[in-house]
């Protein structure tokens, strides 16, 4: 793991010293000024995922069954869920920390080790939190968008939480060498395997990477603010647009019958403009 970090990063200077071109009529996104080099490593990624990730997943998905999927993925979920209570009683939130411990808990010893989801059954809900929400509720800005290797979307702020949650990670903690590796592959293997059926959609988009880029941020402000989110001015802006747009219409026509006056003529006036024979009426 010591040399693999330069690695990393000697891989990232390089494709940030190339150029990734944009797609034409791109509007740059002011939360995303490294663009060119985002894209760079969103297409490595990709070809990675491409490669490697997806048809692996692919054959994990076509050979384990779903009952057994989905207790591995229960189990991972539990494994990390210390991260989800310490980042809670880092935001303040002694009752949601008090009880994801006793959500913990209950699925370690009653879930065997987090097998099965009893907590739920009980009502103990599962949240999300972790380091990168911590900053934010503290007040530290995302900063700019940014695409890690292998990992995928971040922000500066995300990348740092990113760090910070895996010191605590339990994985890292209480298993050693080689079992930490196989663990954290079957981990990795098993959340592309929950993404797969995502593909299509992200394919069908006129420009993937925009669109992962919009949906992630979009979620991870979703999740900083507990869903406390204003939407609002999005909708205004629409409606101003609309308004506008419909405007100009009324001032140059006039009123619908009266093109290009301004005063309403009475109906029986409007009547006796109609020829007799058109109208069919004396």
């Amino acid at each position: 793991m010591a040399n693999l970090a330069p690695r990393i990063i000697i891989l990232s200077l390089l494709l940030l010293s190339g150029c990734a071109t944009l797609p034409e009529g791109t509007r740059r996104s002011e939360q995303d000024p490294w663009e060119r080099y985002n894209r760079a490593m969103y297409q490595f990624n990709d070809s990675v995922d491409q490669a490697v990730l997806r048809p692996v997943a692919k054959g994990y998905r076509a050979v384990t069954p779903d009952a057994v999927e989905h207790g591995i993925s229960n189990f991972f979920n539990n494994l990390s869920y210390p991260i989800v209570i310490v980042n809670q009683f880092l935001q303040g939130d002694l009752l949601d920390g008090l009880r994801d411990t006793g959500r913990f808990a209950v699925n370690t010893v009653l879930g065997l080790g987090g097998i099965f989801d009893p907590a739920s059954r009980m009502g103990l809900e599962a949240n999300n939190e972790d380091f990168g929400q911590t900053l934010g509720a503290w007040g530290v800005p995302a900063g700019p968008y940014f695409v890690l290797p292998f990992l995928g979307p971040s922000t500066v702020r995300d990348t740092a939480g990113t760090y910070a949650d895996s010191e605590i990670n339990p994985m890292f903690e209480y298993f050693e060498e080689p079992d930490r590796y196989y663990l954290l592959a079957l981990q990795v293997v098993d959340l592309r395997a929950q993404l797969l059926d995502l593909d299509s959609q992200l394919r069908s988009t006129y420009d993937p990477y925009a669109f992962m880029r919009d949906a992630y941020l979009q979620r991870r402000e979703y999740l900083v603010n507990d869903g406390n989110v204003q939407q609002q001015d999005y909708y205004d802006d629409i409606y101003d647009d609309f308004e506008e747009f419909e405007d100009p219409v009324d001032e140059e026509a006039g009123e619908p019958g009266v093109p290009g006056d301004d005063s309403q003529q009475p109906d029986d006036e409007s009547d006796e403009s109609i020829p007799e024979d058109a109208s069919g009426k004396n």
